[in-house]
């Protein structure tokens, strides 16, 4: 019993400093640094080289629909 109990206080302990810190990083008025908005883009970046085929199939199929669609009126 005395280990389960050591061990329930050490959960509470790292639950209590995980959550003192991320209010620390809520109440934080900094803004987006350089670093942030880079690795953001490269992200986007990085998303649309994966999924380029599908993108050009979504932006075809739509831009279909809106001409035939278009046409009708």
């Amino acid at each position: 019993m005395t280990k389960l109990n050591a061990l329930k206080n050490r959960i509470r302990c790292a639950a209590a400093i995980l959550a003192g810190r991320t209010a620390a990083r809520l109440q934080d008025k900094k803004g987006i640094g350089t670093v942030e908005v880079v690795l953001l883009i490269l992200v986007a970046v990085g998303l649309v080289l994966i999924f380029r085929s599908r993108i050009e199939e979504l932006v075809s199929s739509v831009f279909e629909k809106i001409t035939s669609r278009a046409n009708t009126l």
